[in-house]
């Protein structure tokens, strides 16, 4: 049975900090002095104290009660992290998140991360600011938490990245970006379940984004070891804590090696597929002629064939499956 919560801190604005006051004032809280603290009050077994850094700390046998009726929906107007973690336990289990970066990009590789968390792991997390990579607005920013979670004690990571010139020929016997995903995801899942010994307690499952159109597709890609553990596969997978840090490892993977390509090849090489990339892509063939396009970029991209001149087939129309509408 889940222990019902005991301590609780937040972050307090002014106006915050003013409501619970008058809320404490208006109910009876028995206040006392505390050193560092604007106010302290304590009544029915809950202790709250807010500090003059602007930190809240509720404490005692009534600190859950509080948390849910007086705290969140009164003053905070939200719900906080803490307390999701009474709603929801899973969000504090044992775990593996994978994610990829990448596929959508013309140059540079495909990376795929995997990162195990476990409870201490994600509260060393609550203030660092690691969520979906795509959520992240600098390559710096993302260089920063992406040490922030290498470093963390407990944590435990990989990263696969798949070389251009190993993806083009991945991509010549699988036919398949969704394919070679797969693999990517289940080699990583392999190597950290290699690592297994490195975690404490060992994780429950592993959690990726369902990016073809069938769960097997990954599935069927794992590995010995990849098969000893339950595989959950959802839309927004991102949005889990493990999956998000995975999601900065493997984009800071990319841009690093695409900065060294860049690096080796004396040519700006774009990140996505755009306007950009198109001109990019020419300026790359003139400066190193095409036999070295193979070494940077994605070869099945439309980009290929019109960087070289040579002719696109036709698009196909996307068809939902089972409608037999376009």
């Amino acid at each position: 049975m889940l222990k019902p919560l005991t301590s609780y801190t937040a972050k307090l604005n002014d106006v915050q900090a003013t409501a619970l006051e008058q809320y404490l004032r208006a109910n009876d809280f028995i206040f006392r002095d505390v050193p560092y603290a604007r106010y302290a009050g304590e009544k029915n077994k809950t202790n709250v104290v807010f500090y003059q850094s602007g930190k809240l700390v509720v404490q005692g046998k009534g600190t859950q009660e509080f948390v849910e009726f007086v705290l969140e929906p009164q003053i905070l107007q939200e719900v906080k992290l803490g307390y999701e973690e009474i709603l929801n336990p899973d969000l504090l289990l044992p775990r593996i998140g994978v994610d990829e970066s990448g596929k959508g990009d013309f140059f540079g590789p495909m990376c795929v991360a995997g990162v195990y968390v476990n409870e201490s792991v994600l509260a060393s997390w609550k203030e660092a600011g690691i969520r979906d990579s795509k959520n992240i607005s600098s390559d710096r920013r993302m260089a920063e938490l992406a040490k922030v979670i290498r470093e963390t004690p407990g944590c435990v990571w990989a990263v696969v990245p798949i070389g251009n010139e190993a993806y083009n020929r991945l991509y010549k016997t699988m036919r398949s970006v969704n394919n070679i995903l797969a693999w990517g995801h289940a080699r990583v899942i392999e190597n950290l379940m290699g690592q297994v010994h490195r975690m404490n307690p060992p994780p429950v499952r592993a959690i990726s984004d369902q990016f073809a159109a069938t769960k097997s597709t990954v599935e069927n890609a794992l590995m010995k070891m990849g098969k000893t553990i339950e595989l959950v596969q959802r839309h927004k997978a991102e949005e889990d804590m493990a999956v998000a840090a995975a999601s900065i490892l493997a984009r800071n993977e990319f841009v690093s090696r695409l900065g060294a390509m860049e690096k080796q090849f004396g040519t700006r090489l774009p990140k996505g597929a755009s306007a950009a990339v198109d001109a990019a892509a020419k300026e790359f063939i003139a400066k190193h002629g095409a036999e070295n396009l193979p070494k940077v970029a994605k070869m099945h991209f439309r980009t290929a064939l019109r960087a070289q001149g040579l002719p696109e087939p036709p698009k196909t129309e996307w068809k939902k499956r089972g409608t037999g509408k376009a």
